[in-house]
């Protein structure tokens, strides 16, 4: 399933990682530093506290012009390994809009089937624009979470 009208964009996956591995990826602040921001950009996790009603605070950094903007949000529902929803807002006061981020973790026989569903994009922001960034996230969470690296 995958939609872009309304100013939202829905992203389905199907992972080789459990559904705890995939949650820790969503809720530990160095691992969504390493693959929430898409190709091109850098992420520093300013504050990050998950539990309902937690905020998180982070900035994303164009790595080709070194620009950056930041943004935030607040923890809304909260089922772990299985549910996560939460608030995003821009600092940047040309992007009032707050979206809302839903994220579905469904245990199947060979993994993880992963729901992305984001609303109130800005309009300021093509919803194929966001769309594409959130296909190279998900790329780069599947190589994070996907490898099975024994400790030696």
């Amino acid at each position: 399933m995958i939609f872009m009208a309304d100013n939202k964009v829905s992203l389905h996956r199907v992972i080789k990682a459990s559904p705890e591995k995939i949650y820790r990826a969503f809720t530990e602040a160095l691992a969504i530093a390493s693959w929430l921001p898409p190709y091109g950009f850098l992420c520093t996790v300013h504050d990050m506290d998950v539990q309902v009603g937690g905020t998180y605070k982070m900035s994303f950094q164009n790595f080709t012009t070194g620009n950056s903007h930041s943004f935030g949000g607040e923890y809304v529902t909260i089922k772990p390994n299985e549910f996560l929803k939460y608030t995003d807002r821009f600092d940047d006061p040309n992007m009032p809009d707050v979206m809302t981020t839903s994220i579905w973790l469904q245990r199947t026989s060979v993994g993880t089937e992963l729901k992305v569903l984001q609303e109130g994009i800005p309009a300021a922001i093509p919803a194929e624009m966001c769309y594409l960034g959130w296909q190279e996230s998900l790329e780069k969470l599947i190589k994070l979470v996907e490898p099975e690296i024994p400790d030696a």
